[in-house]
C-alpha cells in the first residue's frame, strides 16, 4: 500500500517558522506583517460581501412577512364586511321556521 503521509519538503519557502523563536531581521518581520495584513484584508472583503448578502436576504424576508401581514389583515376586513352583509340579508329576509 502507498504511504499516505505527505513527504517533508526540503524547500525553504514551504517550511513554517515561529517568528518569536527564530532570529529574524526587522525587514523579514515587516514583510511577514505586510503579508498577514494583505491576507486579513482579503478575508475581510469576502466576509463583508457575505454579510451584505445575508443582510439583504434577511431584510427581504422581514419585508415579505411584513407585507403578507398587511395583506392578510386587509383580507380579514373584507371577510368581516361580507359577514355583516350576510347578517343584514338574513335579518331582512322572510321569516321562516328555520330562521
Amino acid at each position: 500500500m502507498a504511504d499516505k503521509t505527505p513527504k517533508e519538503s526540503k524547500a525553504p519557502f514551504a517550511t513554517r517558522i515561529d517568528p518569536t523563536k527564530e532570529g529574524l531581521s526587522q525587514e523579514q518581520i515587516n514583510f511577514i506583517r505586510q503579508v498577514e495584513l494583505q491576507q486579513w484584508q482579503k478575508k475581510t472583503q469576502k466576509l463583508r460581501t457575505r454579510n451584505v448578502v445575508t443582510g439583504l436576504a434577511i431584510g427581504a424576508l422581514v419585508m415579505g412577512i411584513y407585507g403578507y401581514t398587511f395583506f392578510s389583515v386587509s383580507q380579514e376586513r373584507i371577510m368581516d364586511e361580507i359577514d355583516e352583509e350576510a347578517k343584514r340579508a338574513r335579518l331582512q329576509g322572510p321569516k321562516t321556521g328555520a330562521n
